[in-house]
């Protein structure tokens, strides 16, 4: 890498987080290492732009893509990033846009990260702000930009603190920027002017550029100043622990895991000897299992009989009750005279008795005599008679069932005496080794607590001596800049700067054999020409040309002149408008494109990272690609949310 320790932001790793599962874009090398050219090939709609998206919202974009597929079941989205060589996760909440990132060292899926640390977005320039965060990666932290590009006057211009996203426009080329006529904000002046500006900044050609490196040289002290009292601080606190050096800690680990290992191969040891040990009470074991289930056998079915007679009794008592109802009802037909009609119930016409039509209305007259119950009262001594018989049954087979009970419980526990009294002997032995080998245990799971908690202290402890060596370094670094921006050492002018980004701009373009090429270069204020036109009157498959050779001329340069660019490009539908499907000129076109990105990246651009975002990337390009989606359910993966492919 380059400078004295690897600067800039690398992407490693993208997670978006479902309720129940994750969906994870990988832009490493097979040794770990970020790759230098990821691919995300497939077809439209299926969540390449997206990865690019959320990349730059996990990098403090103001807003995440909104797509059906995602808010439904998207709830956060994780960026794992190198940053100055150091891995990181940025994660932050999807929904509501949110006005915080939370950040900690390590990477994913790693056990006992550290605890994360929650940064505002807003305003940029806050010491703890993700930007600001950002920025000190890229030895950037603390540079204001101004509102005019005039010279300063003695009485100060108003000037605005730097943002990251302000730098994102050098690291990522959205594809709607491509062929549009105002890939340099000309329509918004005050971000033209921004854009200029941030140009220069990265170049370190812009002006006070002297006063800018003081004031983070100032900035990284104070910082530097508070980062070794928390540092010493910290150190107080492991030493009065007295938890001891880091290969003493992680010698204590190995030796508490080897004696927790030993502990359990002893105890299996102990258990299958006791087992073998104790096979002679085997007979007695099996009769105390019969004795067990007699006595188990003997108790149901006494619960069983006694829930019976229970029940029998209730219902015995309804049909005693029903019997001496209807035997009062049979002897009243006996003591009382029964009813006579003496008047037609219809027209209340006087009966003289007897009759079975009334005179008058001719209607049937029903008299009123006695009623027969002898079935009914029949029946129900039947059936009382039915139950106390069962009830007698019941009542008789009680107390043998008890007796049977409570023989075979003293049975039960007679074969439980005796398989104890045989086994005694040989069980005491093993139950004082169980007992001594519970306490070896209990010792080693708590030292191997105390190295564990030791460890993650000493941990703690090299974080901060890391972070104060990289302020340290950056401390330098600024200095030797200040001393090369001096009489002695005059800095490169910006004149030079866009001279050889123009050049490179022109070689680009020669090499992607753009059709009659002539007079391309970049103006003083970065406008790329292309025929002595500016290009805006290109078409619009000679814009996206432009914008990309535009946009690489400018990260190729950066890199190579050891620069404060992040090191890292994001580029979106590279062929976009370059004519149809089957178009032999645009097919070279677009293999040079990717040609020309694999051989800078494996020569002067060695350490840098381009992400490209591509519907059909040339089959030259086959090994950069790190997913490739089919929008096809047979042929997974669909897309990036793989799981919704309707």
């Amino acid at each position: 890498m380059i400078g004295l320790r690897a600067h800039g932001i690398r992407l490693r790793r993208l997670r978006l987080h479902s309720g129940d599962r994750t969906y994870d874009v990988d832009f490493r090398a097979p040794d770990d290492a970020p790759r230098p050219l990821s691919v995300l090939a497939g077809a439209f709609s299926t969540g390449k732009t997206t990865i690019l998206e959320f990349v730059d919202y996990c990098l403090g974009a103001s807003d995440h893509p909104r797509h059906p597929e995602i808010m439904p079941k998207v709830r956060a989205a994780t960026l794992e990033v190198e940053l100055s060589g150091s891995p990181y996760l940025i994660e932050r909440a999807v929904g509501e846009p949110s006005m915080f990132a939370y950040v900690r060292a390590g990477r994913l899926d790693e056990p006992g990260a550290t605890p994360p640390v929650r940064r505002p977005l807003r305003p940029a320039s806050h010491p703890e702000s993700l930007s600001t965060l950002l920025l000190s990666h890229c030895k950037l932290e603390g540079v204001r930009l101004r509102d005019t590009l005039g010279q300063q006057q003695p009485g100060g211009v108003d000037t605005d603190p730097l943002s990251f996203r302000d730098l994102m426009w050098l690291c990522f080329l959205p594809n709607e920027r491509l062929d549009d006529k105002d890939l340099l904000f000309r329509s918004v002046p005050m971000k033209h002017l921004k854009l200029r500006q941030v140009v220069d900044v990265v170049f370190d050609v812009h002006d006070d550029h002297s006063v800018e490196i003081g004031r983070r040289i100032r900035a990284v002290e104070s910082e530097l100043s508070a980062a070794r009292a928390a540092y010493r601080a910290a150190e107080q606190i492991v030493e009065e622990q007295h938890v001891g050096d880091r290969d003493d800690l992680e010698a204590l680990h190995r030796t508490a895991k080897d004696e927790l290992a030993a502990c359990a191969q002893a105890l299996a040891a102990l258990d299958a000897q006791a087992r073998a040990d104790t096979m002679f009470a085997e007979e007695l074991r099996e009769r105390h299992r019969g004795a067990a289930v007699a006595a188990r056998r003997t108790a149901t079915e006494l619960r069983d009989r006694e829930t019976q007679l229970q029940r029998m009794l209730t219902l015995h008592g309804s049909y005693a009750d029903d019997v001496a109802k209807w035997t009062m009802l049979a002897e009243a037909d006996h003591l009382f005279e029964p009813m006579r009609v003496s008047a037609c119930p219809s027209c209340l016409a006087p009966l003289a008795g007897g009759e079975e039509r009334c005179p008058a209305c001719q209607l049937p007259i029903t008299d009123g005599g006695s009623v027969d119950v002898t079935a009914e009262l029949r029946s129900a001594k039947t059936r009382l008679a039915e139950l106390n018989r069962y009830v007698e049954e019941l009542q008789e087979q009680l107390p043998r069932l008890r007796d049977a009970a409570e023989r075979a419980q003293q049975g039960e526990a007679r074969a439980a005496a005796e398989v104890d009294e045989a086994t005694a002997h040989t069980i005491t032995p093993f139950l004082a080794q169980r007992d001594a080998l519970a306490r070896r245990r209990e010792e080693a799971a708590a030292t191997l607590q105390r190295a564990l908690s030791g460890l993650r202290l000493v941990q703690s402890l090299e974080r901060r001596a890391a972070g104060i060596l990289h302020q340290m370094d950056q401390v330098a670094a600024y200095r030797e800049e200040l001393a090369a921006a001096g009489p002695q050492a005059r800095r490169a002018d910006r004149t030079a700067v866009v001279r050889r980004v123009s050049a490179r701009y022109r070689e680009i373009l020669q090499e992607w054999r753009y059709p009659k090429l002539a007079d391309a270069y970049l103006a003083e204020d970065l406008t790329p020409y292309m025929r002595g036109e500016p290009y805006t009157a290109a078409s619009s498959g000679g814009r996206t040309l432009i914008a990309l050779a535009w946009q690489l001329a400018l990260f190729e340069v950066a890199w190579e002149s050891r620069s404060s660019h992040p090191g890292f490009l994001m580029l979106d539908s590279p062929q976009k408008n370059l004519g149809v499907a089957g178009d032999l000129a645009d097919s070279l076109t677009i293999e040079r494109i990717y040609q020309h990105l694999e051989q800078w990246l494996a020569g002067r651009g060695v350490g840098a990272q381009i992400v490209v975002a591509d519907n059909a990337p040339p089959p030259a390009a086959a090994d950069d690609v790190v997913v490739r989606f089919s929008r096809r359910p047979e042929q997974p993966p669909y897309g990036l949310i793989d799981d919704e492919t309707s």
